[in-house]
C-alpha cells in the first residue's frame, strides 16, 4: 500500500501526529478529509517533518468491524450500489477542498471492465460483482471491498510529508505526558501524537442490571437469554431446531438474527408462481420458529427501489439553518415537539410533495407553485392543511401520513396469534409494494427531505440549546422514527419475511411488546393481541444493538478516561437538578467533536461517531446529497489540523 509504513518513530525524533482510534469507513473518511485539507492548514509542516497520521484497530482497515470480509455471505447492506460513497462531490458544503471519487457503483464498474475480479476479491466476490447493478443490495462482504480500495485511494492521495501507518491492534489508554498524546496499544507499540481522534464506532457495552437481572433469572430457570449486540457475533448455537424463539425488536439487528437463524441453516428462499417477486420458503429442518414484537410491532419500512422523478427538491425550506441558528441564539430551551417539530413536519411533506407534484404531475389538480405558496403558510396538522391537501391530491394514498408511518399497525387487533398474522403481513405487504413501485416515489422524496431534518436536529441537540425533558424525550423518539422510515431493509429481504410468515417460521406478535417469565419460559404479550393467552419460549433475543453506555463501556480507554475525568458522559438533567435520563454518550463539543472533560474542553482529543452526543447519519452516504457525515468529517479533520503545533491559528468555536 503506497505511503505506508509499519515504523515507528520514538519520541525524541517523531514529527507532528494524529493517533485516529478506529480505521473502518469513519476513520478513513477522517483521514480523506486530513489529507484533503493538510496542504491548506499544514504546509509548512508537510514541507519539513512531515505528519504521521496512525489507524489503529482490531479489525481489518478501511472495512471495520461491521463490514468486515469475515462474516455471513448472506448479509446484505441496506443500500443499493448507486447510493454509496465514501467521497465528497460538488453539492457537499464544506470549507476543505472537495475531492470526488468513485461511488460503490463506479468502483464496481471499473474493476468488472478494467480490473481482474477474480484475483482482487476472490472467486466469491467476483461472481458476486458480476451481478451487481446500480439497484442491487450488495453483500457486506462486496462491500468490504470497496471500503478497502477506498482506504488504499485516500492513501495514495495523500500529499507529500503525510505518512500513514496501520496498525491491526486495540488502543488500550490514553494519557498525556508533557503535552503529548500518548496512546498505549495492546501489542505493547506506544504511539505519541499531538491529536487523537476516537472513532470507534458502536462500541460493547456490559449488560445493564435489569440485563444481568434478567440473563441470571433466566439461568436459574433452566432457560436462554441472549442480550443485545451485534447479531454477528452472537453465538446462535444455543438455539436448537424446532424451538420456539421470542426475539424483542424488528430493527435491523433482527434482519440480522432471520438471516442466520433460516438461509444461515440452509433454508432456501424459490419462486412462489407466475409473480416473480413472490416467495417461497423451503425449510431444513433445523430452523426454530420465531415470535417477534417491537413497540411498533412491524419490520422498519423496507428501503425504496426507485429513484425521484421530479429531481431534488430544494431543500431545506422550513428548517432552515437560518431558524436553527435563531432558535440556538435565543438562548432559550427549546422543545423539540412543541417548536420544531412542526417545522420538521413540514419539511418532510415538502419533499413529498415536491416529488408528486414534479414526478407525477398527472396526480395532482393544481401546479406546484401554487401549491406550494398555500401549503406554506398553512400550519402543520391544521385543518387548512388538510384541507388543502384533500383538494388537490385526489388519491388518499398520494397523501402523506406520517401517523401511518410512525405507527403502521394502529387499528389492527387480533384475538389471537394465528389471527394476527395475515394482518400484519398485509400491512409489511402494501408497504413493500410502495417503496418498490415507482408510482410511490414521493417516499423517496420524504426520505431526501428527513436526511436534511435530521442533519438540522443534530445541530440543534449539539449545541445544548434542547430542553432537558426534550432530549429525554422528543430527541429518541425522533432518531427512533427517523431509524425505521430511513435505515430499513431491502425490499428482497421484506419479500423474506413475508414468506417465512406464510410458512408459519415467522410469526409477528405486534406492537407494544411485554415480557415476563417463570418456570415454564418466557411469556409474552402485545397489546394489538386482545385476550389472547401469552406466547411461551424457552428462549429470548433481545434483536438490537446495545444502548451506548459510557460508564458500561467493555473500551479500556475510553473507561479509563471517564475515570479519571477525561471524558464526561451525557446525564440529562431536569430543571430541579433530578436525573431524567442517561444517554451513555461521550460528550463532546458539536463543532467540531472535541472532548469534554469535568474541567472544559480537551483541544487535542476529538472524537466522532454514534457513541457521541453529535448524531450522524451513517459513516457513507448517498452521491449528491450535500450528506451530513461529510460535512462533519470535514469540520473534524480541520479542527485536528489547526490542533497540532504550527498550524494556523483558529477561533475557539463554541463549547
Amino acid at each position: 500500500m503506497p505511503r505506508t509504513t509499519p515504523s515507528h518513530p520514538s519520541p525524541a525524533e517523531r514529527a507532528p501526529a494524529v493517533v485516529v482510534v478506529g480505521a473502518g469507513p469513519r476513520g478513513t473518511g477522517l483521514l480523506e478529509r486530513v489529507a484533503a485539507s493538510a496542504p491548506e492548514l499544514y504546509a509548512d509542516a508537510l514541507a519539513g517533518p512531515g505528519l504521521d497520521v496512525h489507524l489503529v484497530d482490531p479489525y481489518p482497515a478501511g472495512a471495520g468491524r461491521i463490514w468486515r470480509h469475515e462474516q455471513s455471505a448472506l448479509l446484505a447492506m441496506n443500500s443499493m450500489a448507486a447510493d454509496v460513497t465514501m467521497w465528497t462531490d460538488d453539492s457537499v458544503v464544506c470549507d476543505g477542498p472537495i475531492a470526488p471519487g468513485p461511488s460503490f457503483w463506479d468502483w464496481a464498474r471499473d474493476l468488472r471492465e478494467h480490473g481482474d475480479p477474480a484475483a482482487e476479491l476472490g472467486p466469491g466476490s467476483a461472481a458476486e460483482l458480476a451481478g451487481v447493478t446500480a439497484s442491487t443490495f450488495p453483500s457486506r462482504r462486496l462491500q468490504s471491498h470497496y471500503l478497502t480500495a477506498v482506504l488504499h485511494e485516500v492513501i495514495d492521495r495523500v500529499p507529500d510529508g503525510m505518512r500513514v501507518h496501520l496498525h491491526r491492534t486495540t488502543a488500550v489508554s490514553l494519557t498525556e505526558e508533557s503535552g503529548d498524546q500518548v496512546v498505549e496499544l495492546a501489542d505493547g507499540v506506544v504511539l505519541r501524537a499531538d491529536a487523537v481522534v476516537l472513532a470507534s464506532g458502536h462500541l460493547d457495552a456490559r449488560p445493564t442490571d435489569d440485563e444481568r437481572a434478567l440473563a441470571a433469572r433466566a439461568a436459574d430457570l433452566g432457560l436462554r437469554y441472549l442480550p443485545p449486540e451485534q447479531t454477528t457475533d452472537t453465538d446462535l448455537s444455543v438455539i436448537g431446531p424446532g424451538e420456539t424463539v421470542l426475539a424483542r425488536g424488528l430493527g435491523l439487528a433482527f434482519v440480522d438474527l432471520v438471516v442466520l437463524l433460516f438461509e444461515g441453516r440452509g433454508g432456501r428462499f424459490v419462486a412462489d408462481g407466475a409473480d416473480p417477486d413472490a416467495l417461497r420458503y423451503v425449510p431444513s429442518g433445523r430452523e426454530p420458529v420465531l415470535v417477534a414484537g417491537s413497540p411498533r410491532g412491524a419490520t422498519y419500512h423496507s428501503k425504496t427501489h426507485y429513484q425521484l422523478r421530479g429531481g431534488r427538491p430544494p431543500l431545506p425550506h422550513f428548517l432552515t439553518g437560518a431558524v436553527t441558528d435563531e432558535l440556538v441564539a435565543s438562548g432559550e430551551p427549546v422543545d423539540l415537539a412543541s417548536q420544531v417539530w412542526p417545522l420538521m413536519a413540514k419539511e418532510i411533506g415538502w419533499g413529498w410533495y415536491h416529488e408528486l407534484f414534479h414526478g407525477h404531475p398527472d396526480r395532482v389538480r393544481t401546479t406546484w407553485d401554487d401549491f406550494a405558496a398555500r401549503f406554506g403558510t398553512t400550519p402543520h396538522g391544521s385543518p387548512e392543511e388538510a384541507e388543502l391537501i384533500a383538494s388537490v391530491v385526489p388519491d388518499p394514498l398520494d397523501r402523506l401520513d406520517l401517523t401511518a408511518l410512525e405507527r403502521p399497525l394502529d387499528g389492527v387487533h387480533a384475538p389471537d396469534l394465528d389471527s394476527l398474522q395475515p394482518l400484519v403481513r398485509d400491512r409489511i405487504a402494501e408497504d413493500l409494494r410502495q417503496h418498490v413501485d415507482d408510482r410511490h416515489t414521493p417516499h423517496l422524496g420524504a426520505f431526501v427531505a428527513m436526511l436534511s431534518v435530521f442533519g438540522e436536529t443534530t445541530r440543534l441537540a449539539g449545541s445544548g440549546v434542547l430542553s432537558p425533558m426534550s432530549r429525554a424525550r422528543d430527541l429518541p423518539w425522533w432518531q427512533s422514527f427517523f431509524n425505521s422510515v430511513a435505515s430499513g431493509p431491502p425490499g428482497f429481504r421484506v419479500r423474506q419475511m413475508l414468506a417465512l410468515s406464510e410458512s408459519g417460521h415467522l410469526k409477528f406478535l405486534g406492537a407494544g411488546m411485554e415480557v415476563d417469565l417463570d418456570g415454564d419460559g418466557f411469556h409474552a404479550t402485545s397489546s394489538t393481541l386482545t385476550g389472547a393467552e401469552p406466547v411461551t419460549a424457552p428462549v429470548l433475543v433481545d434483536a438490537r444493538l446495545p444502548d451506548p453506555s459510557l460508564s458500561r463501556t467493555a473500551d479500556p480507554l475510553l473507561a479509563g478516561l471517564l475515570r479519571r475525568g477525561e471524558a464526561v458522559e451525557e446525564i440529562l438533567l431536569d430543571d430541579d437538578g433530578s436525573p431524567l435520563r442517561n444517554s451513555g454518550q461521550l460528550a463532546v463539543r458539536p463543532a467540531d467533536g472535541a472532548l469534554h472533560t469535568t474541567s472544559g474542553v480537551h483541544e487535542q482529543r476529538f472524537a466522532i461517531g454514534p457513541h457521541t452526543t453529535v448524531k450522524v447519519a451513517g459513516a457513507f452516504t448517498r452521491p449528491g446529497m450535500n450528506a451530513q457525515s461529510l460535512r462533519y468529517n470535514d469540520a473534524v479533520a480541520r479542527a485536528v489540523l489547526r490542533a497540532l503545533p504550527g498550524a494556523a491559528a483558529r477561533e475557539a468555536p463554541a463549547a
